[in-house]
C-alpha cells in the first residue's frame, strides 16, 4: 500500500527546508568567539520520542506515541570535510499500558499485545553538514530496514526502513574541541512490514506502512579533529583575529611591534582598535607600534579588536620588560706569556643585558696597568713573579658590576755577571697593540664608528701625539658571514675619524684587512725604528674600496694626501693589495 504524509512527515520535511534555508543567515551572524576544527569521525547517542501513523490492511490501528525506554545511537565518518555515510541505529519501545489503552475496542473482543511495541532500526547513508564555527547544522539520508512488532500479536518482523532528517550540533569550548551537545535531531521515518497472511480476527498477519517522526537529543564524541586542515578543507569558521607581539622579551625604552592575524575574513571594510595595560600604542590598524619608555620591569597585555560589519573578533598578546640585569665581561691578554720588562694588551668584551652605559676599569698584582676603556695596557717592568693577575672591572650606570681575571706568564731573565761592564745596546723597537674597536652592536649599520669606539680613538690620538715618530696600523676584521671589503671599510672609517676629528696626519697611518675572526678593528702602534708585517693581514689601496653609508655619525668620506677618494662609479669591487710602506 502506498503510503500517504502524515502530519509528523510533513514537519519533519518543513525542518529540512527551514535549515537549509537558515544556513546562509547563520554564516552571516558567526560570533567571534572562534570555531573549531572539522572532525573525521562523530559518535552519537541520545534519547528522544517515536511518533508513529500506521495502516494495517484490515483497519486503521494507532499506534502509541514512544518516549521510554528508547535511544538512537549514529556512527559518521566523513571522507570529505562536509561529506560522510553515517550508520544509525535505534530502539524504541512503549509500556504495555500505552497499547492496552489506545486501541480498548479491539482488547474487548480480541487479546491485546500486552508486550506494547517495539522498533528496532538499522540504516545507513550519507550524511552532509555545514560548518558555522561551533554550530554544525547536518542533514542525512538513510535507508536500510526496521523491525516493528504490530499492534496485537504480530511478532516482532524486519522491514523496509527510509530515514531522512536534520539535526544540529554546537562543539562545546573544552576538553579540546571533543565534545559536542546536539540538542536536536529530528527526522522522518518510513517503514513496511509484512507479517504474512492476515489471520480471520487480524491479531496476525497482516502487512503494515508507519510513516513517523523521531525526534532526539545527546552528545557528539568527536575524533580526528583537524585531520582536514591544509587538504580540501575550506574552513567556515567565525572571523578569528590573532597578533604577536615581536620581540616578546625587551628592555625598557626598545620599541615593540605588534602585527595582526587575521582568519576568514569577507569582502568588507574592516577596523582594528588596541589597548595595552602598559606603553603607549603609537600606530593603528593591522601593524601596531608600541612605546616602553619608562615601563617597570613586569609583564604587559596586548588587546585588539578587529570589526567587520557587525562582527568582533579580538587577540591578545603579552610581552615582558626585563629588570636590570648586571653586566657579565670577559677578559684575555695578547700575548698571555712575556719576558719581563714587555708590554701586553688587556681586552675586555663587556655586555649589559638590560642595554645600560658602561664603564671600565683594572687592577694588577704585579706591574703596572693602564687604561679606562674596552682595552688596557700591562707594563711588566720590574716584575719579579712569575705570573701576574690582571683584573677587568665593568660597572653599568645603575652602580652593578662585573669582574673577571686573566693571567700573564712573565719570563724574568737570570742576570750572567761579565768581567767588564759595558754598555747595554739599545732594545730594538718593537710595535705595541693598543685598544681594539667593536661593530658588533650596530647591525644595521656595521661599518660604522660608534660612540664607544669613538672613546677609544680618542686614547689613541693622544698617544700619538705623544709619541710623534710613531705610526699606526689599523686592520680591519670582518665575520664569517662577511668579506674582506667590510674589514677595509672599518679600518677606512676609523683612520677617517682619526685624520678628520683628531687631526692626525694621513702619512702616519696605514690601513689593513685581516682575517674573518668578528667585526672589530685592531690598532696598533709602531715606534719609530719598528716595522708590522703580521702575515694574516693584508695592506690595500683605499681607492679600490666603495664606502658606503655614513663613517662616524656625520656625511663626509675619508681623503688625504696619500689615500685617494673613492671610485664611485665602479660597480665590482675588489680589494687591491698592496705593498705595506716601509
Amino acid at each position: 500500500m502506498s503510503p500517504t504524509l502524515s502530519q509528523g512527515m510533513r514537519a519533519a520535511v518543513l525542518a529540512c527546508v527551514a535549515v537549509v534555508l537558515a544556513a546562509p543567515a547563520l554564516a552571516q551572524a558567526r560570533s567571534a568567539g572562534g570555531g573549531s576544527a572539522a572532525s573525521k569521525v562523530d559518535l552519537y547517542g541520545g534519547y528522544g520520542a517515536w511518533d508513529p501513523r500506521s495502516r494495517i490492511n484490515n483497519g486503521p490501528w494507532d499506534d502509541p506515541l514512544i518516549y521510554s525506554p528508547n535511544a538512537t545511537v549514529s556512527l559518521s565518518y566523513y571522507f570529505f570535510h562536509n561529506l560522510g555515510l553515517q550508520l544509525e541505529g535505534g530502539y524504541f519501545a512503549s509500556p504495555p499500558s500505552l497499547l492496552t489503552s489506545t486501541i480498548p475496542f479491539v482488547c474487548s473482543t480480541n487479546p491485546c499485545n500486552i508486550n506494547g511495541v517495539k522498533v528496532y532500526t538499522a540504516e545507513a547513508g550519507p550524511v552532509y553538514r555545514y560548518q558555522i564555527g561551533r554550530l554544525i547544522p547536518f542533514v542525512h539520508a538513510l535507508g536500510g530496514e526496521t523491525k516493528i512488532s504490530g499492534p496485537q500479536f504480530q511478532k516482532l518482523t524486519w522491514g523496509l526502513g527510509v530515514t531522512g532528517g536534520v539535526g544540529v550540533d554546537y562543539v562545546l569550548p573544552f576538553f579540546h574541541n571533543r565534545f559536542s551537545i546536539r540538542p536536536l535531531q529530528l527526522d522522518f521515518q518510513y517503514s513496511n512490514v509484512n507479517y504474512g497472511t492476515l489471520s480471520p480476527d487480524g491479531t496476525t498477519g497482516g502487512q503494515e506502512t508507519i510513516d513517523a517522526v523521531k525526534a532526539s537529543g545527546g552528545i557528539v564524541f568527536r575524533f580526528g579533529a583537524g585531520e582536514f586542515e591544509g587538504r580540501d578543507y575550506k574552513p567556515h569558521d567565525a572571523l578569528m583575529l590573532g597578533c604577536d607581539a615581536e620581540p616578546s622579551l625587551i628592555n625598557a625604552g626598545e620599541p615593540i611591534e605588534v602585527s595582526a592575524r587575521p582568519m576568514n575574513l569577507k569582502n568588507k571594510a574592516t577596523s582594528y582598535t588596541w589597548t595595552t595595560t602598559g606603553g603607549r600604542i603609537t600606530s593603528s590598524q593591522g601593524n601596531v607600534s608600541i612605546s616602553t619608555l619608562d615601563l617597570a620591569p613586569g609583564t604587559y597585555t596586548v588587546t585588539g579588536t578587529l570589526k567587520q560589519g557587525r562582527t568582533i573578533a579580538k587577540c591578545e598578546t603579552n610581552f615582558t620588560v626585563r629588570g636590570n640585569e648586571p653586566p657579565t665581561v670577559s677578559c684575555t691578554a695578547t700575548p698571555a706569556s712575556v719576558t719581563a720588562g714587555s708590554t701586553v694588551a688587556i681586552n675586555a668584551v663587556a655586555n649589559s643585558p638590560s642595554n645600560r652605559m658602561l664603564t671600565y676599569s683594572y687592577t694588577s698584582d704585579a706591574g703596572q696597568v693602564v687604561g679606562a676603556v674596552a682595552s688596557a695596557v700591562l707594563n711588566t717592568t720590574g716584575v719579579t713573579q712569575p705570573t701576574v693577575n690582571v683584573t677587568c672591572t665593568v660597572t653599568d650606570d645603575a652602580g652593578k658590576t662585573a669582574q673577571a681575571v686573566t693571567q700573564v706568564a712573565v719570563a724574568v731573565p737570570v742576570v750572567t755577571p761579565v768581567p767588564t761592564v759595558q754598555a747595554a745596546p739599545p732594545p730594538l723597537a718593537s710595535y705595541q697593540e693598543l685598544c681594539g674597536v667593536s661593530f658588533e652592536r650596530d647591525r644595521k649599520r656595521p661599518t660604522r664608528v660608534d660612540n664607544e669606539a669613538k672613546a677609544c680613538l680618542d686614547d689613541i690620538a693622544l698617544t700619538l701625539r705623544r709619541q710623534t715618530d710613531a705610526k699606526l696600523v689599523i686592520v680591519g676584521n670582518y665575520s664569517a658571514g662577511e668579506t674582506a671589503t667590510e674589514g677595509a671599510r672599518r679600518s677606512l672609517n676609523v683612520a677617517q675619524y682619526l685624520t678628520d676629528e683628531k687631526g692626525i696626519d694621513v702619512g702616519r697611518i696605514q690601513v689593513r684587512y685581516g682575517v674573518s675572526s668578528g667585526r672589530a678593528v685592531t690598532d696598533v702602534l709602531v715606534p719609530a725604528g719598528a716595522s708590522y708585517d703580521d702575515p694574516k693581514t693584508t695592506a690595500f689601496e683605499p681607492s679600490s674600496v666603495k664606502r658606503v653609508g655614513q663613517a662616524y655619525g656625520k656625511p663626509g668620506q675619508y681623503r688625504a694626501a696619500t689615500h685617494s677618494t673613492v671610485h664611485r662609479k665602479k660597480r665590482n669591487h675588489r680589494l687591491a693589495p698592496v705593498a705595506p710602506p716601509a
